[in-house]
């Protein structure tokens, strides 16, 4: 069985291309020096299967012997390095991707998308797990997601953490020092990861691919110094920059301050990507001018956030006015709107930005943000409510912002269960894990009768529309008579600085 493993693996990396047809006996050697084996009888043929069967047989055998423990953290710890094995070197990706690049942006991106695949950076067979439908809203179609991708901490692996000594490099899971690392219980193998360098406002920067591709071509745009997160001037600049350069991905940031900020806030970057978010599609509702920017087209997007658009042919115009609206939103307060600047020199107010290419013009859109909290929001007034939190209580941060939702792995059996309670009629309240879900459940049963047919595609529906409330709550300026009046008095306030 390992021989034959072996020999698929081999030429599966010569069938994908990461590894030349003259270089299967080295790759054959390659592994069986990760494997410690000193022999391999060659099988009569390989056999085309998919990677993940492949790599579970080597998998498999390497527990057998003792090599590893059998648990997905060490699991995914030695496949990545076998990976590793096959994977060109730095350079050769590099020197190939900016080949592709000369012929156009896209097939650079193409190939180096399709690569990060093949060498298993990007598990597809996991990705598929994820469950996925849209949702439509009086904001449009809400894309909805329970990421099953990203697996979940085994006892062992955490135990072993625990236990191992604490490791200071790379200093996170962004830095360019991950490149080929080796990974630890607590630390992610990435031997069959590269990374590209790009030039953004002057400064060396690099991309990559997520791993967990919450949406088409999911990439991570970082820093090559780790250092925290800023939404300054030089972030619109650098953005803009980079849809120059690749003018089919968008690319946003997470805000720079807790709770409206991403999950890392600690390593400056950004994510973009291949793909047309509900926000995107949003319509201008509102047009309105700023003195002294008239060549700049300007609106308030209808959208549960707060978002001012802007689109101009000359990048340099659209950055001046953005790090202009910026540095007012920073330093605005309006009581009766609840919008305040700092409370006992906590700062407040920030931005999300997003940036793209629009029918051959520039385009921002700048989601206006604040963390304030109250002892009745102690998570943030501006952060879904605690009524909502039985579906979604984490951060909501740039994927969010744009419309897509991504939702904790519980509730995919939640869900399950929930319908099949439903259907039986049964208590939700006596049961302890779907008790959180009851006050919406019993609602909802004033609306449906649930059947087995029907129950599942509701809840999914339903969760879709609770999304939607949780980005209005997200929203600092509701979509109210009341609440637009607030946004024009921040308008009028830009425009008389």
């Amino acid at each position: 069985m390992i021989d034959q493993a072996i020999l698929d693996l081999t030429a599966y990396a010569v069938r994908t291309g990461l590894i030349e047809e003259g270089e299967q006996v080295w790759a054959i050697n390659r592994l069986l020096a990760a494997l410690n084996r000193s022999d391999w009888e060659a099988p009569a043929a390989p056999q085309e299967r998919p990677l993940e069967e492949i790599l579970g047989d080597i998998l498999d055998w390497a527990v057998a012997q003792g090599m590893i423990e059998d648990g997905t953290t060490s699991r995914d710890l030695f496949d990545t390095e076998l990976m590793g094995r096959l994977t060109p070197r730095p350079g050769q990706v590099r020197k190939e991707f900016w080949a592709k690049y000369d012929q156009s942006p896209e097939q650079a991106t193409d190939w180096y998308y399709r690569l990060s695949q093949d060498t298993d950076y990007i598990r597809r067979y996991r990705i598929k797990r994820d469950m996925k439908w849209v949702t439509s809203t009086p904001y449009g179609d809400l894309d909805i997601t329970i990421n099953l991708s990203k697996p979940e901490k085994d006892p062992r692996a955490i135990a072993a953490a625990k236990a191992a000594p604490q490791s200071g490099y790379p200093k996170c899971q962004l830095c360019m020092e991950n490149e080929g690392y080796a990974g630890r219980m607590n630390h992610p193998a990435r031997q069959n990861h590269r990374i590209i360098p790009i030039t953004i406002d002057n400064q060396d920067w690099f991309f990559q691919y997520s791993p967990y591709v919450y949406y088409n071509e999911h990439c991570i745009v970082f820093n090559g110094q780790h250092v925290p997160m800023k939404i300054d001037r030089s972030t619109f600049r650098k953005q803009l920059d980079f849809v120059k350069q690749f003018p089919h991905y968008f690319v946003g940031s997470n805000a720079d301050l807790p709770i409206v900020g991403g999950s890392i806030l600690s390593h400056d970057h950004f994510q973009g990507g291949r793909y047309t978010f509900a926000m995107e599609k949003a319509p201008v509702e509102r047009s309105v001018s700023f003195p002294g920017f008239e060549d700049v087209e300007a609106g308030i997007v209808k959208w549960p956030l707060s978002v001012i658009r802007l689109r101009c042919a000359d990048d340099e115009r659209l950055i001046q006015l953005a790090d202009k609206i910026l540095k007012a939103w920073r330093g605005y307060t309006d009581e009766a709107a609840f919008i305040f600047a700092e409370t006992d020199g906590e700062p407040h107010s920030t931005i999300t930005p997003i940036a793209r290419m629009r029918d051959g013009q520039y385009e921002l859109d700048l989601v206006l943000r604040n963390n304030i909290t109250t002892e009745e929001y102690p998570l943030g007034v501006y952060h879904p409510h605690q009524e909502l939190h039985h579906i979604k209580k984490e951060n909501i941060g740039l994927i969010e912002v744009m419309g897509l939702a991504v939702l904790p792995a519980r509730l995919k059996t939640e869900l399950s269960d929930l319908a099949d309670a439903l259907v039986a009629g049964r208590d939700i309240r006596a049961d302890e894990v779907l008790a959180k879900h009851a006050d919406w459940a019993e609602e909802l049963m004033t609306r449906y009768t649930f059947t087995r047919d029907n129950a599942m595609d509701i809840l999914k529906d339903e969760v879709g529309k609770v999304f939607a409330t949780v980005l209005e709550h997200a929203g600092v300026y509701k979509c109210t008579e009341e609440g637009r009046a607030a946004f024009m008095r921040f308008i009028d306030h830009v425009n008389h600085l």
